[in-house]
């Protein structure tokens, strides 16, 4: 009881430092201020990885979702940077300037926890306080359970816990309880999705993604990806995200494309 008590401890802590952090950084001008963040790629499991840090302390891992980046962090990484923390944020296999697999298979839980454990290894750390948005949240979840003396503490943003049913694969109840246009259900067919992004645009599926505020399972339209996940896309970006952050976003698809980010989905079922 004890050691469970000071893990919610260090996870409070660790929510209370974020959301200071965030609310210091969060100035947006068109060109955030990102001065001293370093960059490098390490070998780890088989692949490079491109790593953003700054800090010095106890390290804080930041781990991205779909269609995101290590920039997702950058309030974060700036903020606790400054609170005598080392932020460390990873853009994750398939992602921006991290190597990119080309098979479905190299992107199992698996694959990507072995990549954080490697990572951690070269780095020399041995717990860390993770921080896991959409995807970085599932896996974070999967760290968690894989390798629980690597966590000091979790904190989950988007996505709780999801329970497997041993008799239901994963993509299987999805496609029966939201049907054949779920998102996910959607993504599963190798190369469709692919080809219904490029017919819009990379800047288009990006903003359309970023800017949706719709409640509900997203359901694409049917036979295209149309009004995506947000029919309602504004004109003009919000406040905080500007014309420099959608610029970065997209020379970083541009370059990479999405099949390796919606290959984590075709994983599901594993």
């Amino acid at each position: 009881m004890e050691k469970q008590n000071r893990v919610v401890v260090n996870v409070k802590k660790l929510w209370l430092v974020l959301v200071v952090a965030s609310l210091n950084m969060y100035e947006e001008t068109e060109a955030m201020n990102l001065e001293g963040i370093k960059h490098r790629r390490v070998k780890v499991n088989g692949i490079k990885m491109h790593v953003a840090e700054k800090g010095k302390g106890p390290v804080v891992l930041f781990l991205h979702g779909f269609p995101d980046l290590w920039y997702t962090w950058r309030h974060q990484i700036m903020g606790l940077s400054s609170m005598g923390y080392h932020a460390v944020a990873p853009d994750l296999r398939g992602y921006g300037d991290s190597e990119v697999p080309a098979t479905r298979g190299n992107y199992t839980v698996f694959n990507v926890v072995g990549d954080i454990i490697a990572l951690l290894d070269t780095m020399g750390v041995q717990k860390v306080y993770l921080v896991g948005h959409n995807w970085g949240a599932i896996i974070g979840w999967h760290l968690s359970m894989f390798r629980p003396e690597r966590v000091k503490a979790f904190v989950c943003l988007s996505v709780p816990f999801l329970r497997r049913d041993p008799n239901v694969r994963t993509v299987d109840g999805m496609h029966a309880m939201y049907g054949d246009d779920y998102y996910i259900v959607r993504f599963q067919k190798p190369g469709e999705i692919e080809a219904q992004m490029a017919e819009v645009g990379t800047e288009y599926v990006l903003k359309n993604i970023f800017t949706s505020r719709k409640t509900g399972p997203p359901i694409l339209p049917k036979g295209q990806f149309g009004t995506g996940f947000n029919p309602d896309m504004p004109h003009v970006l919000p406040s905080w995200f500007t014309k420099h952050d959608l610029a970065y976003y997209v020379s970083k698809f541009n370059k990479t494309g999405f099949t390796g980010g919606i290959n984590y989905y075709r994983n599901f079922n594993l």
